[in-house]
């Protein structure tokens, strides 16, 4: 399994004081050199992390793999356009979150989507959907074109260990085994961190893991190097 660094949480940190440090460019190279196998940002409406600035230096600099998360909007289709990484992958935007609150929804917004995706592969860039572990939505998935989804893990990383949990770690591997049967490629990530990614790690399907703000909070005090190593260690 792989391990994909999301640097957002370093552009927070950043633009708290409206400065120029830290870099997420630098936090990202050096997430490469732990063993990091992708490098995530998510650029919003509100660019309230990460800038177009910031898109330019890594896809200059990314050596792994570039994934970009933004909304099906034109705004974030030309950028996407303009950049071209390796993924794009489209996630669901409200002004007033704090973070990404759910998956998107396909099943309502399928022709959109379509057309939408039809366009960013095209142009060259594979496309992926974060989405909710339920298996309508991910069928839906394959029906608008893409062959890789992220599935939400938010529910389970909320919950306490218990009962509750583990039907929200079966609903997971429910529709990883879903999706990997028609033909997707799995990935995971929302809510993760160092205590709750070990069970989430025995799904067999799973190929990835996106993984952003419990890294950053751990290398607020033991440096990106060990905080991305002992993030691998855990899901390999």
């Amino acid at each position: 399994m792989k391990l994909a660094v999301n640097v957002d949480h370093i552009a927070t940190i950043r633009e708290a004081r409206r400065h120029t440090i830290p870099e997420p460019v630098l936090a990202a190279l050096l997430a490469e050199q732990a063993g990091a196998e992708g490098i995530v940002c998510h650029i919003r409406s509100d660019r309230r992390h990460i800038k177009e600035r910031d898109l330019h230096l890594l896809k200059q600099t990314v050596k792994t793999k570039l994934n970009i998360e933004m909304a099906a909007t034109d705004e974030m289709k030309h950028i996407a356009m303009d950049i071209k990484p390796d993924i794009v992958s489209l996630v669901p935007e409200r002004d007033e979150e704090i973070t990404t609150e759910g998956g998107l929804d396909v099943l309502a917004n399928e022709a959109h989507l379509q057309a939408h995706i039809q366009e960013l592969r095209q142009a060259g860039i594979r496309v992926s959907i974060f989405v909710d572990p339920d298996t309508d939505q991910i069928d839906a998935c394959q029906r608008v074109g893409v062959d890789l989804i992220e599935i939400n893990t938010g529910k389970y990383a909320d919950l306490k260990p218990g009962e509750k949990r583990d039907q929200a770690l079966e609903e997971i591997g429910q529709a990883a085994r879903n999706g990997a049967g028609s033909g997707l490629v799995i990935h995971a990530g929302h809510g993760l961190d160092y205590f709750n990614i070990r069970p989430v790690t025995a799904i067999p399907e799973m190929k990835e893991f996106s993984i952003g703000f419990a890294i950053v909070a751990r290398a607020a005090l033991v440096g990106i190097d060990r905080a991305v190593r002992e993030m691998i260690a855990l899901i390999q």
